[in-house]
């Protein structure tokens, strides 16, 4: 016997009608790229969106085919959200900090039929343009006052203008909940990105999840400034959640800077942020030097990297924030873990909760977890067991776009490439990563990527990039090179190698010379052994 309730389809669009109809006053507020702060409402945004709609009808995007962005968190970029995804087709966020040879072999890979841009990153537009092979339409993200006049890229349009011709009224359409909503690209260790084909009935749990108390916890009264960027796995979720519960959102475009992001707070009263350590590092040291307080911020979500303890001491204890440490991955849109104390930790005392808030939390309803060992046997849950931790749940994928790099599950469960220990009461701590991929400021940087470029070099016989120890960046690559026979090479030379192949924030940081790598029994490199002996070396000496 079946219940008798009614069948609706899980659809990005249900979130922004709910939206205008039960929160339409509420306020979106964005610091332009043009420099100026923008308002208007969840009324005006969701108009918008329908206008976006149109007009990527009129421009022949079909139904299932990927439109991309490259733009910062502001109110242009949210309405695509709705806009691209509620009529049908597909939006895929590039991130504009890899190289141009990474951006243009992903927006093909993706097929792309339109790309939509802030103008920030109109130099990295104009290097591709000529290169992508599907892509028919380039938007700038701007009104006619400041569109740009540029050679490079033909035929560019202005967003304002497709607007203003579009019509306002349009009808979500009704389809399979299944269908793909939004893409979103990550790194591995080995060859070339893979892409993450998000649903909207996934995003839609997603959402529910994330909002919910023990997660995000998030209301109609909060006032949120999301700092993790909207090309970075969706901000999070945090487009979607402040839609469903009706929060106020502050978007602070390219302006991401200390002082910037303490003014913004300050004026629009923000009551919660999300981030990656790095970026709080940076507001905390002008706070620190100005002598500045938070009269509104109560929480911030801590994610991307593990947040310092000292960085947590530091808003509990000083500011009274209170740190949401997360964790997730981009094949997990990302939510996995948020560490939301229990009834349990009350009694216990400031440096015993931070302990707590130190490990990556409790899994949110709808993601499963477990840690098993080399014979594929799940571990104890006694937060000493350390293993491999896999993942599965409705919003973690099953395989990656086009099946690149074939069935990545194991009997059902997704292997992270962490390494973690889970306790009686499920809080998750990870311990290890099995990848080689450095992770400076929350972003994945590929070390056979940069080992290549260095074997590439006519002085170099080996080398090897490893993850060393960064006082700001959490992580930061060291390369370890043994020379050929009769050559010299400075590190100078070898750092100068990488100018124009990479983007510039993934050259290393230093250079280490040695005799030799250790090989394993079967002559892969042993970088457990390089960690063990350089993990260091950059908080020693900086060159």
């Amino acid at each position: 016997m079946n219940g008798l309730m009614m069948q609706q389809q899980l659809l990005i669009s249900s979130l922004l009608t709910h939206a205008e109809r039960h929160h339409g006053e509420q306020e979106i507020v964005s610091r332009r790229v043009e420099g100026d702060v923008h308002r208007y409402h969840f009324r005006d945004m969701a108009e918008r969106s329908r206008r976006v709609a149109n007009a990527l009808g009129a421009l022949g995007v079909q139904h299932g085919e990927r439109v991309a962005t490259l733009a910062w968190n502001g109110y242009r970029h949210m309405e695509l959200y709705y806009g691209v995804s509620g009529s049908g087709a597909v939006l895929h966020t590039l991130n504009p900090r890899l190289h141009p040879d990474q951006v243009v072999w992903i927006a093909d890979h993706a097929e792309d039929q339109v790309l939509c841009f802030d103008l920030t990153f109109l130099p990295l537009v104009e290097a591709v343009a000529g290169r992508v092979k599907t892509i028919k339409h380039f938007v700038a993200l701007c009104g006619r006052e400041h569109f740009p006049a540029t050679s490079k890229i033909p035929g560019l349009l202005c967003y304002e203008d497709l607007l203003a011709q579009a019509s306002p009224d349009y009808a979500w359409p009704s389809f399979d909940e299944n269908t793909a909503a939004t893409l979103c690209y990550t790194s591995g260790t080995t060859g070339n990105p893979k892409g993450a084909l998000y649903s909207h009935r996934s995003t839609l749990l997603h959402t529910l999840a994330g909002a919910a108390p023990d997660a995000l916890n998030c209301g109609a009264r909060d006032v949120i400034l999301p700092v993790v960027p909207m090309f970075h796995v969706n901000a999070w979720g945090i487009p979607y959640i402040a839609c469903m519960v009706g929060a106020k959102l502050v978007f602070p475009g390219p302006h991401l800077d200390g002082a910037s992001l303490h003014g913004l707070m300050e004026s629009e009263k923000v009551s919660m942020s999300a981030g990656v350590p790095t970026v709080w590092q940076g507001l905390l040291g002008f706070m620190e030097a100005q002598g500045l307080r938070f009269s509104s911020m109560n929480r911030t979500v801590i994610g991307g990297s593990a947040c310092p303890p000292a960085m947590m001491k530091t808003f509990e204890e000083k500011y009274k924030v209170h740190v949401l440490h997360a964790w997730g991955m981009t094949e997990m849109s990302p939510l996995g873990t948020v560490c939301a104390l229990k009834p349990v930790h009350d009694a216990l005392p400031f440096e015993g909760k931070l302990a707590v808030q130190a490990k990556q939390g409790r899994a949110v309803y709808g993601v499963d977890m477990k840690v098993v060992g080399e014979d594929g046997q799940e571990l104890p849950r006694d937060g000493k067991a350390s293993g491999e931790l896999l993942v599965r749940g409705p919003w973690i994928i099953s395989q990656y776009f086009k099946g690149e790099g074939g069935n990545p599950l194991r009997d059902g469960w997704f292997p992270t490439g962490d390494v973690a220990t889970i306790d009686a009461e499920g809080f998750m701590q990870i311990t290890d990563r099995s990848k080689d991929v450095i992770k400076s400021g929350g972003e994945w940087i590929g070390s056979i990527d940069l080992e290549n470029i260095a074997m590439a070099h006519p002085a170099v016989a080996m080398a090897a990039c490893i993850a060393a120890k960064h006082p700001k960046w959490d992580e930061r690559p060291l390369l370890v090179v043994v020379k050929k026979p009769g050559q010299e090479v400075s590190r100078e030379d070898l750092l100068a190698f990488y100018e124009g192949k990479i983007a510039k924030w993934w050259t290393p940081d230093d250079v280490v010379f040695v005799d030799a790598i250790p090989l394993g029994a079967t002559g892969k490199m042993q970088k457990i052994k390089l960690r063990e002996q350089y993990a260091d070396h950059l908080l020693k000496a900086t060159p």
